[in-house]
C-alpha cells in the first residue's frame, strides 16, 4: 500500500483490493455505520475501494486507510469524498469498533486537514454529522471545524450538522 501520510502514530495509505476484509469492520458493521446510510454490503466493498484508489490517482486526494504504524493494522477510513472539484471537499472518517476512544480519529483528521493544505487546489473542506452523534462533533470542534448550520441532507434523508473548516 502506498503511503501518502504519515503522524506519529498512523499512516494513511491508498486502499487496495486486499483492505476488502479489513473494511468490513468498519464500513460493513451497522454499528460502526449507524449515525451514516447504515453499513456498505460486502459485496460493493471491492468497488468503494476501487473508486477512492482510482480517485487518489486521478484528483491527488480521496479516502484512505487508517493504519496504526506500531502494529501495520488498518484501523479505519479517512480523507475526502471528491465530486467533481477540489475548492470544497467532503470530509469522512470511519474507524472499527475496538479503535473508538484512542484519539485515532482526531489524529487521522487532522492529518486529512494537512494534506489538504499541501494539495494547493482545496478551499473548504465540509463535514456533515447525525445529531445525535455526539463523538465525531466533539472531533471536529477539536481539531478547528466551525458550525455553520443544520442542513438537509437527502441521502441520510435527515438535518445534519454541517460543519466547515476554511483552508484558503
Amino acid at each position: 500500500m502506498e503511503i501518502v501520510y504519515e503522524t506519529k502514530r498512523l499512516q494513511l495509505k491508498v486502499f487496495t483490493k486486499n483492505d476488502v476484509e479489513i473494511a468490513k469492520t468498519f464500513w460493513g458493521d451497522p454499528e460502526v455505520m449507524e449515525h451514516c446510510t447504515g453499513a456498505t454490503p460486502h459485496h460493493l466493498l471491492p468497488k468503494v475501494l476501487a473508486f477512492y484508489q482510482k480517485c487518489h490517482y486521478e484528483k491527488g486526494l480521496s479516502v484512505y486507510s487508517v493504519v496504526e504504524k506500531n502494529s501495520g493494522q488498518v484501523m479505519g477510513a479517512a480523507g475526502f469524498n471528491v465530486i467533481d472539484t477540489l475548492n470544497k471537499i467532503e470530509l469522512i472518517y470511519h474507524f472499527s469498533k475496538i479503535n473508538w476512544g484512542k484519539g485515532y480519529a482526531s489524529e487521522a483528521v487532522n492529518a486529512c486537514i494537512a494534506m489538504a493544505k499541501q494539495h494547493g487546489d482545496v478551499n473548504i473542506i465540509h463535514a456533515s454529522v447525525d445529531p445525535g452523534n455526539i463523538n465525531s462533533t466533539k472531533i471536529l470542534q477539536k481539531v478547528g471545524f466551525r458550525f455553520i448550520e443544520m442542513k438537509w441532507f437527502s441521502d441520510t434523508g435527515q438535518e445534519e450538522l454541517y460543519f466547515e473548516y476554511k483552508i484558503k
